[in-house]
């Protein structure tokens, strides 16, 4: 019999590494936008998190120095303190930095993109709003008894909507609303959201000199849209003081190309043992510049408590890799992030 620690034998699926296929199609684009390209992909279970900011150094420590430096984004976010060091980084390796947008480029990989001197954008590319929503430790839980994230706009619109129905009442909307958002939880969103505004400014200090502009662009992209995901197109973002262009259609191609390589190295690669017990392998984050590649790897058991309704994971191998051409010989090993 089987248990929790000693899943039952047999081959373990991995996903693939198209190295080969990705610095050709990454080769191809350099030498259409007459420079280096560095790429940043999400599977949409990733997101910007602080180990890719040691990712990009990896990659950006064998590109060196470049006048101008191209940047791939296709991520629905994550952390936006994460998107100030990630174009710290960059930026101390070139003077000019264009970013490259054929898809999605969300929350805070819009926050990245503030950082570019330009913006170029696909027919399918789109940025969004910035407001911030925080996962806390004392947040409400979903029907698979995980911590949700709150956003301050969602909040701050349940009390407008609560005072315009209940405009003759004198109770106190908080007092309700506390029932399900702990009142640290909005207190930890209400700071959030200052901290996003400020960031949203650091980023636009790069290329913009005017500050009463860069505020008021970070106002627009942290209060004006309805949605978090509202999609800012490149009109729109013209509209809204961003300097965006559109991707040249060999180059769009190109880009979508390479997407749908790491869309096929970032397929769920899970091995079922029972209807309880599973390994998972999947690619999340994926960095990458000429003759290297950088990636994050989910690699660990799963095994699901029924008391608890959740599953938890075991054996968990999960860790950056490195594939690296040198001297026309590929070397494969593990980069250790603590």
């Amino acid at each position: 019999m089987s248990t929790p620690e000693t899943p039952p034998a047999r081959k373990i699926k991995q996903p693939p590494v198209l190295f080969a296929k990705t610095q050709s199609v990454i080769a191809r684009v350099s030498a259409l936008v007459g420079g280096p390209l560095v790429t940043y992909w999400n599977n949409p279970r990733g997101s910007v998190c602080g180990s890719d900011v040691i990712a990009l150094n990896e990659i950006l420590g064998k590109l060196g120095w470049h006048e101008t430096i191209h940047l791939f984004i296709k991520s629905d976010g994550g952390s936006g303190q994460v998107s100030l060091r990630f174009v710290n980084l960059l930026r101390q390796h070139c003077r000019r930095l264009v970013a490259l947008i054929p898809l999605e480029c969300a929350s805070a990989a819009t926050m990245i993109t503030l950082g570019a001197d330009e913006i170029r954008m696909g027919p399918t590319a789109f940025l969004t709003a910035v407001d911030t929503s925080l996962n806390h430790a004392l947040s409400p839980v979903d029907r698979d008894n995980d911590r949700v994230s709150v956003s301050l706009d969602e909040l701050n619109r349940v009390i407008r909507r609560w005072r315009s129905e209940q405009h003759d009442s004198t109770e106190n909307p908080y007092k309700s609303l506390f029932s399900f958002v702990h009142p640290l939880v909005i207190g930890a969103i209400d700071r959030a959201e200052s901290l996003s505004v400020m960031l949203c400014r650091e980023l636009l200090a790069y290329h913009i000199t005017d500050e009463a502009r860069a505020h008021e662009i970070a106002a627009t992209l942290n209060s004006k849209y309805p949605s978090h995901s509202y999609p800012i197109l490149l009109n729109e973002a013209r509209k809204i003081g961003l300097r965006t262009t559109p991707l040249e259609p060999e180059v769009n191609a190109l880009l979508l190309e390479l997407n749908r390589l790491y869309s096929e190295m970032g397929q769920k690669a899970t091995t079922d043992f029972d209807e309880i017990r599973a390994h998972g392998n999947e690619i999340l984050n994926i960095l990458e510049g000429p003759d290297l590649q950088v990636f994050y790897q989910h690699d660990k058991d799963w095994f699901y408590r029924s008391e608890e309704r959740r599953w938890i994971t075991m054996n968990d191998e999960s860790s950056w890799r490195r594939i690296a051409r040198i001297r026309g010989r590929l070397h494969r090993s593990i980069m250790h992030v603590a």
